[in-house]
Order: structure tokens, then sequence, then C-alpha cells
């Protein structure tokens, strides 16, 4: 007998509390021939997945399967059962062992990535599993009414803020070669090296694992537009770009090193470093990043809330973003280090409030 599985999961916070949902369907989809759901507690969305796996091959199996063709929209599931990714996460291992066990009992099994609007049904269950137990009696959204596995409500903390916030990851890009030489790389558009290529690959299985990630936005520069494809790949999702998420012009200091620039000229690259108003030649001033920087998050504020975006950028913007987080002061732009391919966290919400997570992660690189 030949049948079609289709499994989901989600957390409510990532980790948080979480559900999986699994419906094993007659071949032709005429029929539903089993369904499955519960709340497994706190876990993460991929956890959550796999759990739901692991219900939809016990199904088929207690029906006698020979055949099972395997649905789900999430990448890293997908990818780990077929074989092309490894699995690394110690909490993932037990469960991959397990689903390749009930899987090896099958004559045949076919892993399919799906979008998450074509995964309703045991999206729907999963919801209704983590509903029932929070209490909640209203049906859970269906996925074609939202664009991620949601950011679980706050409650009040330090900053007062309370509701959903959009969190932004914000992933610098990888090295190129004027960042190996250490060098002004504002508007140029060099190359990612094959180091960059390879830091970009390792953030891209770390974001993927991580999961819950609703979209991909991205600066118009090359260096970053492949920065973000590798992690969209993986996401199974597309790359937005904002012009407004651009590096800093650093005008006729471009492909300068920090020395040649200050001996270039040396009294404006001191006022440089120390005036955010103040503007290198032919380039762009700090406050003016900021400008258009305020008003790419509130496009993605507006565009995704209460969601979790990639946002894949540069030194300058992704520092600003965190400024606007800290409500800081200029002096912040000149203190922050952030290392390529490195991940900051900052959280955005509805009724004003923000605060920072995370600053320059690089533990997967």
């Amino acid at each position: 007998m030949k049948v079609v599985v289709e499994a989901d999961g989600g957390s409510r916070g990532n980790p948080g509390p979480a559900g999986y949902g699994a419906v094993v369907w007659s071949a032709d989809r005429a029929d539903v021939l089993a369904e499955a759901k519960e709340a497994i507690g706190v876990a993460t969305n991929n956890v959550a997945e796999y759990r739901g796996l692991v219900a939809g091959l016990t199904e088929a199996a207690r029906l006698g399967a020979a055949e099972v063709a395997v649905f789900m929209d999430s990448k890293l599931v997908v990818e780990q059962m077929a074989g092309r990714w490894k699995v690394k996460h110690p909490d993932l291992i037990p469960l991959f062992t397990r689903a390749r066990e009930l899987a090896s009992k099958f004559d045949h099994v076919r892993y399919t990535w799906i979008p998450r609007e074509k995964n309703s049904h045991a999206d729907r269950l999963a919801n209704a599993a983590m509903d029932a137990a929070a209490g909640i009696e209203k049906p859970a959204p269906k996925k074609s009414e939202t664009t991620e596995k949601p950011v679980s409500p706050t409650a009040p903390g330090w900053t007062g803020a309370t509701g959903t916030p959009t969190r932004l990851l914000l992933l610098r890009h990888g090295q190129t070669e004027l960042s190996v030489q250490r060098r002004y790389s504002g508007r140029g558009n060099p190359p990612l090296t094959d180091t960059g290529r390879r830091q970009a690959e390792s953030a891209a299985r770390y974001l993927a694992e991580r999961g819950g990630i609703a979209a991909v936005i991205s600066s118009p520069l090359l260096r970053c537009r492949d920065t973000a494809g590798a992690a969209a790949k993986q996401l199974g999702l597309d790359v937005s770009v904002d012009q407004d998420l651009t590096e800093t012009d650093f005008g006729a200091w471009e492909g300068l090193t920090f020395a040649e620039a200050a001996e270039h000229d040396p009294e404006l690259h001191r006022r440089w470093l120390k005036d955010t108003s103040t503007k290198p030649p032919g380039g762009e001033s700090f406050d003016a990043v900021q400008q258009r920087v305020l008003a790419a998050r509130d496009r993605i504020i507006a565009d995704h809330g209460g969601t979790t975006v990639l946002v894949v950028s540069h030194v300058t913007p992704i520092k600003t973003l965190l400024r606007l987080a800290l409500d800081a002061g200029p002096a912040i732009l000149y203190r922050l280090h952030l290392d390529l391919a490195s991940l900051s966290i900052a959280e955005f919400y509805g009724d004003g409030p923000a605060s920072v997570r995370l600053v320059n992660q690089t533990a997967y690189l």
C-alpha cells in the first residue's frame, strides 16, 4: 500500500510551548487514513518538526504501508532525512535516529519539501494541540494566514513592552578581498571569497537548524545577496532586496585602508571618527545612514510585524539597528565590533520599546 504523510511541528517561542501534527493520506489524497497530534511541552521548532515526522511514520507503519511519500515544510528535516545534510544538534540526533529506524521498515520512502501553505492540514493539527495545552479554545490560524511559526508573546520586562515583537536576525555578509585587506568597502561590489562563501554556508546551516524565519531581506550589494541566498536556499524562502540596507557611501575613501584615508584627509578623517554628521569626501555621513536604515526597519515591521526576519547587511546598518534598539547615543557606532558573517538579534515591539538579545555571535563558523 502506498500512502502520503504530511507532518508539521511548531514552537511558540523557539524554544517554547510546542506541538506537532501529522496526517496520513491515501496515495491519491482522496481519504484521510490517520491523524496524530500532541503538545510536547517546551521545545524548539526543529524538535517539534521531527516529532511530527516520527508520528506520521508510526501511523503509516500501523496501517501496513509499504511505500511512503513524506511532505514537510521543514527544509532541515527533509534534507537531513534525505541524507544531504548532516545532523549536528544533539537534541535532533535521537529523533533523526528514530525516524530512520521507522523509515527502514518500509520498502521505499521519499522526502519532499513543500511550502507552508501546502501543509495546512498538519499545521492545523499542530496548532490545535498547542492551543489545547494552553487552554485556548479559538481555532488556530491556517498557514495561509501566517508567514512563520510565531514568535511568542512576551510579558512585560525591563522595557515595559508587551505583545509580540518583530525579531530581526542581523547577519553580516561573509568575507571579501577588501575585508581581507581591511579596506573601506562601501558601495563597491566585491564578491565573496572562498572563505566568505564557506562562512555564508555555515551561517545558513545554523539558521536552518534554528528555524522560525518568515522572510529574508538583503542589502542590494553582491556580498550580502550571496550571503542571504545561501540562507534562503536552506530555509526554502526567497530573498527580498531593500536598497536602504546598503553600506555607507565612503566616497573618495572607498578601497583605501584606514591609514591611507587618514593620510589623505587627516583632519577630516579625525573628525569623521568622532562626529556622525561628518561625511567622507563625496560620501555619506552616519547620520544619513541612520535615516535610511530607520526607514528600512519601519518597512520591515510594517510588512512582517510579529515575526522573525533575517536581515543580511553590512557593519554600519547593523550597528545602526542595534543602536536604535538600545536607544543609544552615536558613540556606540565606534565601540561595537561585528565580525564577518556574525549574527546579532534585535527585537522591536509595536508599543514602542525594543531590546537587543545577541551581539556578534560567530560560534557556528
